[in-house]
């Protein structure tokens, strides 16, 4: 009954709780018998909810879909939204296929997350889910193009979306806490995490590394 919801949370089968230490922390895999998205309940949003839903959408045009990201750079996206739910619907679908249980690939679908959950605990949720991965996006393109690791057309691109959808670019946030509130990130291992970087519009890619390169990311993208 949310963009957000439509979009995202509804498929994929993973529940989850938040804890203390951060988001999604312990769950359960459960796939539902059925998932209905109705659309009629979007017109019943306020605009900061249908905001949020937005981050997400961007999300899936960064990590699997360069048509997705021309359609929603185009005037007539928001005219076409069963065909944008259905097109997130589906890369989700594909993607959850291959891995269940999120020990690989599916981690993709985590793109602006690490960053973004670590901005939701340390704003004591004043941001909310949406509002933080858009944010989390920006920081990572943005560490990106300045280290070199992705162009600079993902970063302008990625900046007009967010404004032209609602969304905010930056916080005022603790580089420092936002650091420590990432290393309870559900993707870490031992003393490296997985991240989700950028190399173009359209195709992410997953790197374990260690928290030096997501601090560089941070101290650039903020």
């Amino acid at each position: 009954t949310t963009l957000l919801g439509a979009v995202d949370s509804s498929v994929g089968g993973k529940t989850a709780v938040n804890l203390e230490a951060g988001k999604n922390l312990m769950g359960a895999f459960f796939q539902p018998s059925l998932v209905v998205c109705d659309v009629d309940t979007l017109h019943t949003l306020s605009p900061e909810v249908y905001a949020q839903g937005w981050a997400e959408i961007i999300k899936y045009a960064y990590i699997k879909s360069r048509s997705l990201a021309q359609l929603l750079l185009s005037d007539n996206a928001q005219n076409d939204i069963e065909h944008i739910i259905a097109q997130c619907v589906t890369i989700k679908r594909d993607i959850v296929a291959q891995d269940e249980f999120d020990t690989g690939i599916r981690q993709i679908l985590n793109f602006g997350h690490t960053i973004g959950h670590a901005i939701e605990k340390c704003s004591h949720y004043r941001y909310s889910h949406g509002m933080a991965v858009a944010i989390g996006m920006a920081i990572i393109v943005r560490g990106c193009a300045a280290l070199g690791t992705c162009d600079k057309a993902c970063e302008e691109t990625l900046n007009t979306l967010l404004r032209k959808y609602h969304l905010p670019l930056t916080c005022e946030l603790d580089k420092k806490e936002l650091l420590h509130a990432a290393k309870a990130d559900k993707k870490r291992t031992g003393n490296n995490i997985t991240l989700i970087l950028p190399k173009e519009i359209g195709e992410c890619v997953l790197k374990k590394t260690d928290y030096e390169e997501l601090e560089a990311l941070i101290e650039k993208g903020m």
